[in-house]
């Protein structure tokens, strides 16, 4: 009777444990599968996709690695940094900035808050308005390429060929939609003036959604003059067949 007792006890033992085992397992599979997407995209890049990205490299004065192979241990690094988040190449102030990993690796990060604003875990401005931001900046600098990479953004973003234009020849805009005008209010005093006033404050903020938002435009036009100053110093040069579009400004 004992031994009939002991074994339905290990029966019903190795039953429950089969069950829990069974739970933890949907429960595993319903947690990955709840990740978010931005997760997922964030794999580690492939050797081949770490080696086409700096044999692609080009650029002006600051010398750039012809090869993966060149790279010291920090600038390989700072590639698997880059390729690991939403970036798939060097494009740009990067393949400048690759000469000082440590500080290209902080300003990436930087930069792609920016850039990638409107997304989680990113700017919490619109892309819109983090693009008439670039381009104000760029714009101060006469920076050729960011101009000519972010003013095609800016416009896919949603800002309006007329206000992009006036921007290029130093004008102030006819028309702007009051999230517009608020931005390009703020952005212009900043650059111009060195300061901003409580009236363009208070808007930018009630624009923006508060603080934050506030901190996040000047953190864009910041990071993206940083961005304009390396294009300068090293004379990035323009795709094969592209022109200038900006002029010094007066």
């Amino acid at each position: 009777m004992r031994v009939r007792f002991f074994n339905a006890v290990l029966f019903a033992l190795a039953g429950a444990g089969a069950t829990m085992a069974v739970q933890a397992t949907a429960w595993s599979l319903a947690a990955a599968q709840s990740q978010p997407q931005s997760q997922a995209a964030a794999a580690s890049p492939t050797p081949d996709q770490l080696r086409q990205a700096v044999a692609g490299l080009r650029g002006g004065r600051i010398k750039r690695p012809t090869s993966y192979d060149e790279l010291t241990p920090e600038q390989k690094a700072f590639v698997n940094s880059v390729l690991s988040g939403p970036r798939r190449g060097l494009d740009g102030s990067l393949g400048v900035m690759i000469a000082s990993p440590a500080f290209a690796d902080l300003m990436q990060k930087t930069i792609a808050y920016a850039r990638f604003a409107g997304r989680e875990g990113y700017s919490s401005l619109t892309p819109k308005l983090s693009e008439l931001a670039i381009i104000m900046g760029a714009r101060a600098w006469t920076a050729q390429y960011a101009w000519y990479v972010h003013r095609r953004a800016a416009v896919d973003a949603g800002v309006s060929v007329a206000l992009v234009e006036a921007i290029r020849d130093g004008r102030r805009p006819a028309r702007m939609q009051p999230d517009e005008e608020a931005v390009y209010n703020f952005c212009s005093e900043l650059l111009t003036t060195k300061a901003v006033s409580d009236a363009t404050f208070q808007t930018a903020r009630s624009v923006l959604g508060g603080d934050r938002g506030v901190v996040d435009l000047v953190g864009t036009l910041g990071a993206y003059q940083v961005v304009a100053m390396m294009m300068v110093v090293d004379r990035f040069p323009l795709p094969d067949g592209a022109e200038p579009e900006l002029k010094p400004l007066q």
